[in-house]
């Protein structure tokens, strides 16, 4: 066994000296596997306290815990609390754009961290864990689900149960750039439900819906109302960028 152990660091050590790990967003070399170098590091923005403790958006201000900022306060959102690991700016968006268009896989193993940082205590009680889903048609032109393989890395992550088919797009709804969030509210409304067969699945159970980028959250909570419709117990969101007003 631990000439079997020995091989294995060894054989790693090789691959790394021949194919150096390398910084996710600037290419420099770096120590791990999944790591930022320092400089780019810096440059990322992670959310933490306070938050609004329902939609999770950053306060710019020493908050009392339990405070709830004026858009949940105008409009409650359909989802129990949401939380996103990053402030949506220029590396965030790098990173996201790259894994999202560029085939960046390796990019999952430092998401899948952060998101269960974000998460905390909603992804360790969660019994589900689902992506927003793609229509067909989009899931075709882009060959895969990014918001389904971050779900998956987190359920594996965190060792709870993943659903990366719970929740469908009945319609293919026009892009969400560009709209605000009385459109985008309007655009999906409708558009997403819990597939057939899989209500019995919901019914009682906490979900943890993942995903990549939160704008105005108005994707994430008609993948609430769908699951609380079928039934959840409770329905929490993990993100992991969000747009904050004031940055890129």
């Amino acid at each position: 066994m631990d000439v079997l152990a020995g091989f294995g660091d060894i054989g790693r050590r090789v691959v790394d000296t021949v194919l150096p790990l390398r910084c996710l967003a600037c290419g420099a070399i770096v120590d791990e596997i999944g790591a930022l170098c320092p400089a780019c590091w810096t440059g990322l923005e992670l959310i933490a306290a306070p938050v609004c403790a329902s939609c999770g958006l950053p306060f710019g201000h020493d908050g009392e815990p339990g405070a709830v900022c004026g858009g949940c306060l105008a409009h409650p959102p359909a989802f129990d609390r949401a939380r996103a690991a990053l402030r949506y700016n220029d590396l965030a968006a790098k990173l996201i754009v790259g894994f999202k268009r560029g085939d960046r896989l390796h990019h999952l193993a430092a998401f899948a961290r952060w998101l269960e940082r974000s998460g905390g205590s909603m992804v360790g009680e969660a019994d589900l864990i689902c992506p927003v889903p793609l229509h067909p048609v989009r899931l075709w032109r882009r060959r895969y689900n990014q918001s389904a393989l971050l779900a998956n890395a987190l359920a594996k992550r965190a060792a709870r149960r993943s659903t990366p088919d719970l929740l469908v797009r009945r319609r293919a709804t026009p892009s969400q750039g560009g709209l605000n969030r009385r459109q985008r509210i309007e655009n999906l409304r409708g558009a997403i439900a819990v597939r057939r067969g899989r209500t019995d699945a919901v019914r009682g159970a906490r979900v943890v819906v993942v995903d990549d980028v939160m704008t105005t959250g108005a994707t994430v909570d008609a993948c609430a109302k769908a699951l609380k419709r079928a039934g959840a117990l409770r329905v929490d969101v993990v993100a992991l960028a969000r747009v904050v007003r004031g940055t890129t």
